[in-house]
C-alpha cells in the first residue's frame, strides 16, 4: 500500500484513472517520475487552457513573488487586482460592449455558482431555480441542487430544494420543441410550477456528455426570460475563456446573459479563481453579504492579466478555430468510420467520442485506459461516463495534437478488432 491509499480519503477519483506518480509538467505533456511522457488531453478538467507552466505566464508571477508583491488579500484594493479589472475590462468586456460588474467568489467554480444562485433569489424575491438535465454546476449543495446526475447528488438527501430540472436539446429532446415546453410550464397555472428567479444553462453540457445547444434555442432561451422577467445566468466555467473559439461561449448566439460565471482557466496559470459577473442593475449586494477568506488570490490575479495580455498577442480565437478543424476532420474521418455506432460531437477544443452504441460505460474506460497506456491523459464524461472527452490545453501544438489523436485511434482499433 502506497502512501496515498494509507493517508488520503476514497473520495480521491483521478488518481485511480490515471495511476501514475506525476512529476512535473510542460505544456501540453505531463512526466512521470518514472520519466515517461503523457500528451494532455485533459488539461486539468479545463483549468489549464494555457498548458501548464506556460513560460510568458510564469515569468510574470514569478517577477511578482521576487518583488514580495500581495500574495493574500480578502477584497481589500491591490495592484494586482486593479491591473486584472483593467485588463479584464479592456481586453475582454469593452471590445465586446458588455456591462458587467465584477465579483471575486472564492477558490473554484462552485462558489460562483452558489453566488449567482443566491443573488437571483435576493433580486427576484422568488425561491425557485430551472436547470436542464444533463446539468453540471458544482459539488457544494446549491450548486448540486441544479445538477443532474444522480451519481453525483449521493449524499444530500433531504437538502436539494426548490428547483425544476428541465430538458436539454439532446437524444429524443432533438425533435422536441424544450423552449415551448418551458413556456407552457410557466402559463399553465396548474402546471403545478411557480416561476423562478433564474434560469441557469450551460451552452455546452462537458461534464453531460459534450452536448451543444443550438443557436437558435439559446436565443429563445434569452427570450423566454426577456418575456418572463426571470434571470438567465450562463455557467461559463469549463467552456468559457476561449474553449469553444470566443473568450465567452454565448456569443456565438448573440445574446447576454444576466449573469455569468467564471472559473477554471480564468487564471491562466491553474491557480483557483472564480468570478460571477453581474449586470449593474443587478448588483444589489449589501457589503460583505456574500464573502470568502480566498477570494482575493493576488497570484491568480497576475496570472489571469498576463493570460489575457498573451491571448491577444498571438490571436487565439484564431488558433483556436484552425485547430478545431483539424479536430473535427480528424474524428470525422479516422474515429466516426471505426463503427457506425460511434457518435461525434463537439466544437472549439472540447470534442466527445460517444460510445454508448457500442460498449457503454465499461468499453469508454477501456479505451481511455489503453489511451493512458500509450502515453495520452483523457477522461470520460456524459451519462454513464459513455463519453470520452478531448479537452486538450487550446495552446497544444498541431503535431501534438495530431500524435494524441492517433493515440485514440490505436486505442480504438486495440480495443474493437483485437
Amino acid at each position: 500500500m502506497n502512501i496515498f491509499e494509507k493517508c488520503e480519503s476514497n473520495v480521491r477519483s483521478y488518481c485511480r484513472s490515471f495511476p501514475a506518480i506525476f512529476h512535473r509538467a510542460k505544456g501540453s505533456i505531463v512526466y512521470d517520475e518514472s520519466g515517461k511522457e503523457y500528451i494532455d488531453f485533459f488539461a486539468g478538467a479545463g483549468a489549464l487552457n494555457y498548458g501548464h507552466n506556460h513560460d510568458y505566464i510564469k515569468q510574470k508571477i514569478m517577477s511578482y513573488l521576487n518583488a514580495d508583491g500581495i500574495a493574500h488579500g480578502l477584497d481589500m484594493y491591490t495592484s494586482a487586482k486593479e491591473k486584472f479589472l483593467a485588463q479584464f475590462n479592456q481586453v475582454v468586456l469593452n471590445p465586446k460592449q458588455l456591462d458587467y460588474r465584477i465579483q471575486f467568489c472564492g477558490p473554484t467554480g462552485t462558489n460562483a455558482v452558489e453566488a449567482a444562485l443566491k443573488l437571483a433569489r435576493k433580486v427576484k424575491q422568488r425561491t425557485g431555480i430551472f436547470s436542464f438535465m444533463g446539468a453540471y454546476h458544482g459539488m457544494t449543495l446549491g450548486s448540486l441542487s441544479i445538477t443532474g446526475n444522480t451519481g453525483v447528488r449521493a449524499g444530500t438527501i433531504g437538502t436539494l430544494n426548490n428547483v425544476t430540472f428541465m430538458p436539454y436539446p439532446y437524444g429524443f429532446m432533438e425533435s422536441f420543441d424544450t423552449i415551448e415546453y418551458i413556456e407552457s410550464v410557466l402559463n399553465d397555472v396548474n402546471s403545478g410550477i411557480e416561476k423562478p428567479a433564474a434560469i441557469i444553462f450551460e451552452t455546452v453540457q462537458a461534464e453531460g456528455g459534450v452536448i451543444v445547444a443550438p443557436i437558435e434555442w439559446m436565443q429563445r432561451l434569452r427570450k423566454l426570460c426577456d418575456d418572463n422577467e426571470i434571470l438567465l445566468i450562463c455557467d461559463d466555467i469549463q467552456v468559457g475563456c476561449n474553449r469553444t473559439g470566443s473568450f465567452f461561449s454565448f456569443e456565438r448566439a448573440n445574446i447576454v446573459p444576466d449573469m455569468v460565471t467564471l472559473s477554471k482557466s480564468i487564471s491562466g496559470y491553474g491557480f483557483p479563481m472564480s468570478l460571477l459577473l453581474i449586470k449593474p442593475e443587478l448588483d444589489i449586494w449589501e457589503p460583505g453579504e456574500h464573502n470568502g477568506t480566498f477570494r482575493g488570490n493576488q497570484l491568480a490575479f497576475i496570472g489571469a492579466t498576463a493570460a489575457l495580455e498573451y491571448k491577444g498577442n498571438i490571436n487565439l480565437e484564431q488558433d483556436v478555430k484552425e485547430k478545431e478543424l483539424l479536430l473535427k476532420s480528424y474524428l470525422a474521418q479516422q474515429i466516426a468510420p471505426i463503427s457506425d455506432k460511434i457518435e461525434i460531437r463537439g466544437i472549439g477544443m472540447i470534442w466527445g467520442i460517444d460510445v454508448k452504441n457500442v460498449g457503454g460505460k465499461s468499453f469508454a474506460k477501456t479505451i481511455t485506459s489503453c489511451c493512458f497506456e500509450k502515453g495520452l491523459i483523457v477522461e470520460v464524461a456524459g451519462r454513464n461516463s459513455t463519453v470520452i472527452k478531448i479537452l486538450p490545453p487550446l495552446v497544444i501544438d498541431m503535431p501534438t495534437l495530431q500524435k494524441g489523436c492517433s493515440i485514440i485511434k490505436e486505442a480504438f482499433n486495440e480495443c474493437i478488432f483485437n
